[in-house]
């Protein structure tokens, strides 16, 4: 009887080689998958980012008019300078530029290319100096927000006049002071040190950071040793029962509660009950803390469990009490990783919107805060406010925050690196 295979039967190393070829085909394909979803989604950063940038960096300078304003004594009274028609000196020397133009509404049109803000910049350069008064100043004043916007050109030139905000007569206007050396982009100082306004020109994001501040403040304060001596009693002291672990089970369910629903807590609980004051970084430091508890003590116990069990035998086995144990060696070992989860738990409530609005920081706050009990409002509720504004300037001031923003929360990540390398110790 014969045995030996037929001569056309496959033999088990092709078999296996052709199988090879296969799992070796399927790998490649997966790591080609691979590239081009990492590949994609860095594009779609990178435009997301390019389009903030592109946006937002234009929001950083602001354009500005030299006004020559004569300050006759006969307007002013010197006991009472605020008495002065400041607003009426602004425009003669707006108008002084263009002595031709004597119709009203083209009168008028010149008057708009100055911003609203110029009489006040007039009045607080007089008080300071009333030595002034009697004489012609050189003025810089912030120009009007389409006057900054054509300079910029973001004002399309081609569109038929009724469709832009600038008439044909405004933009050979601002042609005009441009060729005389009137109009000059400068440095947005008043993005970065002043409150919000109902004008482009004059918003700034100083109020909004303020706010913030004062909000992640509290925050730190009331969350950090919270959520810490949380996580050592659970991880070291608590003992392992129904009600603890009733305690875990919600801990990890809150860190997954929607962030309004503590916003919701915090107008029930502390401006409803408490009757804390509206719209304060006081009530949103509170509502940010129950959001933030959470992360920091998953965090910070992970980070005690990672502490080798070998340290605690050793302390203990050299007499050391348990609180001893936990406190000299325990807790400096686990540090790093606590420190690195209270400031990723600051940076989330740091970007957090929802749990703001309904505690009332979406006000329209135009003073900056001086202390938590102010009515304030957040940097990313400020973006949220600018965001809906139709005003072209308020576009790339949205941007321009985002931008700052983004820096803020780069530099806590980076805090939080060089924490974690700091403190690291190794064994």
């Amino acid at each position: 009887m014969n045995n030996s295979a037929p001569a056309n039967t496959p033999r088990p190393i092709d078999i296996v080689n052709a199988g090879l070829a296969k799992r070796y085909a399927a790998e490649k394909r997966f790591r080609l998958y691979g590239a081009a979803a990492i590949l994609i989604s860095l594009a779609f950063l990178g435009l997301l980012f390019v389009t903030i940038i592109s946006d937002g960096v234009p929001a950083f300078t602001q354009t500005y008019l030299k006004l020559e304003v004569a300050l006759p004594e006969a307007e002013f009274d010197s006991e009472n300078l605020q008495a002065a028609n400041y607003p009426q000196l602004v425009k003669q020397a707006i108008r002084s530029y263009f002595p031709e133009v004597t119709g009203r509404s083209e009168v008028r049109e010149i008057d708009n290319l100055v911003s609203n803000s110029a009489p006040f910049d007039l009045q607080r350069a007089v008080e300071a100096d009333p030595s002034l008064i009697g004489s012609t100043v050189t003025l810089l004043v912030l120009a009007d927000d389409d006057v900054d916007q054509l300079v910029k050109n973001h004002i399309d030139r081609k569109v038929p006049e009724i469709e832009r905000r600038m008439s044909d007569r405004q933009i050979a206007l601002v042609d005009s002071l441009k060729d005389r050396g009137l109009l000059e982009r400068r440095f947005n100082k008043v993005f970065l040190t002043t409150g919000d306004s109902r004008e482009p020109e004059q918003a700034g994001i100083w109020g909004a950071v303020m706010g913030s501040f004062y909000s992640l403040a509290i925050t730190l304060l009331l969350s950090f040793p919270i959520g810490i001596s949380a996580a050592v009693y659970l991880e070291e002291f608590a003992p392992k029962n129904k009600w603890t672990d009733l305690i875990e089970v919600n801990i990890n369910n809150l860190a997954a509660v929607p962030s309004i629903v503590f916003g919701l807590l915090g107008l029930a609980v502390f401006l409803n009950f408490f009757g804390l004051p509206r719209s304060a970084p006081l009530v949103g430091g509170l509502v940010l803390t129950l959001m933030t508890l959470p992360v920091i003590i998953i965090a910070s116990r992970a980070a005690l469990k990672s502490v080798p069990p070998s340290i605690r035998e050793a302390a203990l086995g050299i007499g050391s009490s348990q609180l001893q144990t936990v406190v000299n060696h325990v807790l400096p070992l686990a540090l790093p990783g606590m420190l690195t989860g209270a400031i990723i738990g600051m940076a989330r409530a740091l970007g957090e919107t929802a749990p703001l609005l309904m505690i009332g920081m979406v006000a329209f706050i135009v003073n900056v805060p001086q202390g938590i009990t102010d009515a304030a409002t957040a940097l990313p509720v400020q973006i949220y406010l600018w965001s809906d504004s139709p005003e072209r300037g308020f576009r790339e001031k949205t941007s321009a925050a985002i931008l700052v923003l983004l820096a803020f929360l780069l530099a806590m990540n980076a805090l939080a690196v060089f924490l974690r390398k700091k403190f690291e110790r190794r064994w």
